[in-house]
Parts: C-alpha cells; sequence; structure tokens
C-alpha cells in the first residue's frame, strides 16, 4: 500500500508540473494574441512569462515578470528591430485575463528596447557620410565631399545622445588627410537627428548603447497599463 501511494503521489506531482507548463503556454499564446490584434501587428509577439509555479501566479493575479518579444517596431516611418518589453509586478487578474480583456493589466515597472540599424542611421546622414559604424560608445562615419570650404574627404567620430527631436548625432572630430578640421565650423552641417523619442511603453528614450548591429535604444515607464502602450505610427 505505501508503495502504491508513493507512485500515485509521484504520478499527481508529475501531473501538476504539466498543469503548470500547459497552463503558462496558453496564457503566454493568449497575451501575445492581445497585443498582436491591439496594435494591429504583422506578427504575434513572443511572450515569455517567468516564475515557477505558473498556476499560483495564474490564481493570484500578480506575475513575476512578463516579456514580450515584438520584433520591428515603426515610428515616424522608420523601422527600427528587435523590440522588447519588460514587465515587473505585473498585475493581471484572472477572470479578466481569461475573457481576452486586457484593459486593467498593469506593471510596476515597464522597460522597452530596440535596435536602430545603421543603414536607418546613414539614411538620415548629410550626403557627405557614406558609411556608418560603431566605435566605443561613439560611432565612426565615412565622408566624402566638402563642407563650406573644407574637403571633407576623410573620417568623422561623432557623439549619441537622447533629445527632445529624437536621437542627436554631433560631431566630436572630424579629420581629413590627416588633419583635424575645426568643430565650430562644420558641426551644424554635420549634425543629424534620427526622428526616434519614444518606446512602446509611452517613455522617452533615455539611453543609448553602441553596438555592431546598431543603436541599441531602452526606455522606462512606471505603473504602466497594457491598454496604454503606445500605438505604432506607421
Amino acid at each position: 500500500m505505501r508503495k502504491f501511494l508513493l507512485v500515485v503521489l509521484v504520478l499527481l506531482v508529475v501531473g501538476l508540473v504539466a498543469a503548470d507548463r500547459i497552463g503558462v503556454r496558453v496564457a503566454q499564446n493568449e497575451i501575445g494574441k492581445q497585443v498582436a490584434a491591439q496594435y494591429n501587428l504583422s506578427r504575434q509577439p513572443d511572450v515569455t512569462i517567468h516564475g515557477i509555479p505558473f498556476l499560483t501566479q495564474a490564481v493570484q493575479g500578480n506575475y513575476d515578470q512578463i516579456d514580450v518579444g515584438i520584433g520591428d517596431w515603426t515610428q515616424q516611418g522608420i523601422t527600427v528591430h528587435d523590440v522588447k518589453v519588460e514587465m515587473h509586478g505585473v498585475d493581471a487578474p484572472l477572470d479578466q485575463v481569461a475573457a481576452g480583456n486586457a484593459d486593467n493589466v498593469t506593471a510596476r515597472t515597464a522597460t522597452a528596447s530596440a535596435v536602430i540599424p545603421f543603414d536607418v542611421i546613414k539614411s538620415r546622414a548629410p550626403k557627405e557620410v557614406k558609411g556608418v559604424r560603431a566605435k566605443g560608445d561613439n560611432l565612426e562615419v565615412d565622408m566624402a565631399g566638402q563642407v563650406l570650404t573644407f574637403n571633407v574627404n576623410g573620417t568623422a567620430e561623432l557623439s549619441v545622445k537622447p533629445s527632445r527631436r529624437g536621437i542627436a548625432i554631433t560631431p566630436v572630430k572630424v579629420t581629413t588627410s590627416g588633419i583635424t578640421v575645426p568643430l565650430d565650423a562644420v558641426r551644424e552641417r554635420l549634425t543629424w537627428y534620427v526622428p526616434i523619442t519614444d518606446l512602446p511603453v509611452g517613455s522617452r528614450i533615455r539611453q543609448i548603447q553602441v553596438t555592431d548591429q546598431g543603436l541599441k535604444v531602452s526606455a522606462e515607464a512606471d505603473n504602466v497599463k497594457l491598454s496604454n502602450l503606445q500605438q505604432p505610427v506607421r
């Protein structure tokens, strides 16, 4: 009898674990469908619900962390890649989620990130800019042409910062034929903006990291409603 009860107990535990994993997959799929429908996305985003057991979180309506991988996102006619939203302290009442209602789903904090590829950065650059790549915390560009009285056939190093107009790209050093060009003379002409100011959490971009794939930008917000995530501008 003891052996029989032990076997039953083991089977029950395995069954609960299986139900937990099935439940999390169903919930992830449902959240993905809601986000895709709400924001008219071309594909359903990837959703990951962290934390074990899932069923306990579902019954309580509180989740430690939910990640949403949106993919491409278009704003001001510019498409960025690898857009992700990471939400912590998510309050999602079970009855409302089950009914497909996301109006009252909130997150204590939400962080969105995206990658602005180099071709997008170059498309907004002055005509003298011929190539863009990473150089430490800055960008480096190849240049060819003339700015005012200066021949700029060489390279330039540029800083990147968030601003009200978007990502500001400003020269910090311009070198042509081994000679450094005076910045004051060419700064205005060689400064440009990528007009992306916000990400899906509805908060302004605050951080920018230069990577080999482009500029990784991020934004944070507190007390975010899923229904208030910023609509992409197409």
